[in-house]
């Protein structure tokens, strides 16, 4: 049996196909143009590619996009300052500070000073407890991107057993209550888990967040068992020659397509899900912050 293979790149551009409707209806029926901040701080190179293609998406969708490019030295004042002003712009719905920030300054403070209304990463404490507790939040968007993907494949994933390996806040912990508030019986497993691979094999659905290239094998997963892999690995790939990399995720991709029922690649599986659900939730934030009611299948 070979899996069928989940396109996150084909489901991404139908996502931002939405969230560009929905930008125009804003538009023309209520004279409201959704607008992005995204906040960068040093010159770290993957970040700067990251914030360019956020910004070029935000623009794409028909949405503004607001770039506020710091030095690397900016102080956790300076940095307080710019988000307290944008947390009063009318203009601005959605807050993002491009992690990871330089050593001096604390992600924490930064991340709980912006506006739980316009934090579009759902990484604030207080969206953490709306979402644990089942309440209307925003939410992180790469477990809302692996969410969308498996719901789009299973339709309903009710009373299916979800097994998420990785407790990051970011993703596997979201994850993990995203998939408890669609009925599924969900265990967080981790590497110091025991028998990680017996715990596995009992999956319907596997969600890989571990950052280890590779770390699941195929013998791991239950034949016929969606399996959703969020790792994005650089390794070593001398067979392209000397020095060159590849990206892999943190499942064993060849091994696990052979028994898996649906299986995401890397790239262009959960990747291009994360950009679509930012500008997802920025339309949601603005569409809330505006009493206008909320776009449909792009929400948890």
């Amino acid at each position: 049996m070979t899996a069928e293979i989940i396109d996150g790149k084909a489901f991404a551009a139908e996502v931002r196909d939405k969230v560009a409707g929905h930008v125009a209806r804003l538009k023309e029926e209520h004279g409201i143009t959704p607008g992005l901040a995204v906040v960068l701080v040093g010159e770290d190179p993957a970040s700067q590619v990251y914030v360019r293609s956020k910004g070029k998406q935000t623009v794409d969708v028909g949405m503004n996009s607001y770039e506020h490019k710091l030095d690397v030295e900016t102080s956790q004042a300076d940095l307080l300052a710019l988000i307290e002003q944008l947390n009063h712009d009318p203009a601005v719905h959605g807050i993002l500070v491009q992690l990871p920030l330089p050593r001096h300054l604390d992600e924490d403070l930064v991340i709980n000073a912006i506006d739980p209304a316009k934090d579009v990463d759902g990484f604030h404490i207080s969206n953490v407890g709306l979402l644990g507790t089942g309440q209307k939040s925003m939410v992180p968007c790469t477990p809302l991107g692996c969410l969308m993907m498996l719901r789009h494949h299973h339709g309903s994933l009710l009373g299916m057993n979800a097994v998420v390996v990785g407790r990051s806040n970011i993703v596997g912990k979201p994850m993990a209550q995203l998939l408890l508030g669609d009925s599924c019986t969900v265990t967080i497993a981790h590497s110091r888990t025991k028998d990680l691979a017996a715990v596995v094999r009992r999956a319907d659905i596997v969600v890989a967040a571990v950052g280890r290239p590779e770390m699941v094998p195929g013998d791991w997963i239950k034949p016929g068992a969606t399996v959703i892999d969020v790792g994005i690995n650089r390794v070593d790939a001398p067979e392209k020659g000397a020095g060159k990399t590849r990206l892999v995720g943190d499942v064993d991709f060849a091994g696990c397509a052979e028994v898996a029922g649906a299986i995401t690649p890397v790239p262009g599986g959960v990747g291009p899900m994360t950009i679509a659900c930012l500008l997802a939730n920025t339309v949601t934030a603005c569409c809330r912050a505006n009493g206008v009611t909320e776009p449909e299948g792009l929400t948890a």
